[in-house]
């Protein structure tokens, strides 16, 4: 038996898995057992910031292994705590509390505002209100947030309240708007939905709508933050401020780690026993959170982030020009969408066996999510092989 049929017998079948099997990664590339070398430009959905094997990263992480892994959140660790403020820093919100995924993180927010709403209204009869296209993960709580049926059809009931308004019209979001509504909840760049980006003054009139309501404004920016589309957290580029932020992907760069982050009024609603994690925000995935911070907060990653986006904007937009069967080119900063008239899983195979790892979202968006150590020479990599593909198309 070869290994492809031994995974195939191992595994349940959540995923379409590709038959490759990638053995070791360097820098932005992957390298399967054949020595095959593949561009990332997927980074494990947005997660492997600094690629593969970034050095300052991999030292921090082998250091806090010979230190403390694991205790238990009964009891404070210094690494904790400097993670802990590291986020407090970033998002300029007040209160942290670390799990383990993006999926985790959303089940926090959702049970931290509906406790502020029971606190305040002594009734668990909350409402929420999401968006359509949306996408905040799997659990029987996040799917149903998730404003797309196709997630949701086969795994009812599902947690009730929830209305699905639409992306940009604050119209549609007052419509949902009642004395039962307990949170609003948007990504402010949409990533499974198709790389849709909130306006501006949509954003402002969500967080003016939840200050008239009293209703929670949460974001989720498990895959648009921690630098990705330039600044530490996408909405520091909308003026505006959540009472909860939702993390992960990023936020460890490959190991396994989620935060749920909130302002004070949030915050006091919380109490001992009304949430809990056992692994959240350990030593060891805390040691990767502060690395993390570090690295963008002191080699000028951010700014690096800026400026390769631009150029691989530039050339997207390109693309978009000379070839009639790309629609538009969507997104912010290192999360940029091609938007094509044809199926793009044809497309993404073809980038594939050519060496170049992407991934979809939706049926006619390729999603790119490079590591922000690309140059623009990576850039260029992907471009003349995509220029290569879709001319077959012509």
């Amino acid at each position: 038996m070869d290994l492809f049929q031994q995974g195939q017998g191992a595994f349940l079948r959540a995923y379409g898995r590709y038959d490759i099997l990638l053995k070791r990664g360097q820098g932005v590339y992957l390298y399967d057992t054949n020595e095959k070398k593949y561009l990332d430009f997927y980074s494990g959905i947005g997660v492997n910031s600094f690629g593969h094997c970034y050095e300052p990263y991999i030292n921090a992480l082998q250091n806090q292994l010979h230190t403390l892994m694991h205790v238990s959140n009964y009891f404070y660790t210094p690494i904790s705590i400097e993670a802990a403020q590291a986020v407090k820093d970033a998002t300029q919100l007040d209160a942290v509390f670390f799990c383990n995924s993006g999926t985790e993180a959303i089940e926090g927010a959702l049970k931290l505002a509906r406790k502020y709403y029971f606190l305040k209204h002594h009734c668990a009869d909350s409402e929420i209100i999401s968006f359509h296209h949306s996408f905040h993960g799997r659990s029987t709580g996040a799917v149903k947030l998730t404003g797309n049926p196709h997630y949701q059809e086969a795994f009812g009931p599902l947690i009730e309240g929830v209305h699905y308004a639409k992306l940009n019209d604050i119209d549609s979001v007052k419509a949902y708007i009642n004395e039962r509504t307990a949170a609003i909840i948007v990504e402010p760049l949409q990533g499974e939905g198709g790389l849709h980006l909130c306006e501006k003054e949509f954003l402002k009139d969500l967080r003016n709508l939840c200050d008239e309501y009293d209703i929670c404004l949460i974001l989720d920016e498990v895959q648009c933050g921690m630098g990705r589309t330039g600044t530490m957290m996408t909405y520091q580029q909308f003026d505006i401020l959540p009472d909860i932020v939702c993390l992960a992907k990023g936020i460890g760069a490959g190991v396994p780690v989620g935060a749920f982050v909130a302002n004070k009024k949030y915050a006091k609603a919380m109490e001992p026993g009304d949430h809990g994690s056992t692994y959240g925000g350990n030593p060891f995935v805390c040691m990767a959170v502060k690395t993390v911070f570090d690295i963008l907060n002191k080699e000028n990653m951010l700014e690096h982030v800026q400026d390769v986006s631009q150029y691989l904007i530039s050339q997207l937009d390109k693309v978009v020009e000379e070839f009639d069967i790309v629609d538009s080119r969507r997104g912010l900063g290192l999360m940029q969408g091609l938007v094509l008239k044809i199926p793009v899983k044809p497309v993404i195979q073809s980038l594939l066996d050519a060496g170049i790892i992407v991934v979809s979202a939706g049926e006619n968006v390729i999603r790119m999510l490079p590591p922000f150590i690309i140059e623009k020479e990576h850039v260029d990599e992907l471009i003349s092989q995509l220029n290569k593909i879709l001319k077959k198309y012509l």
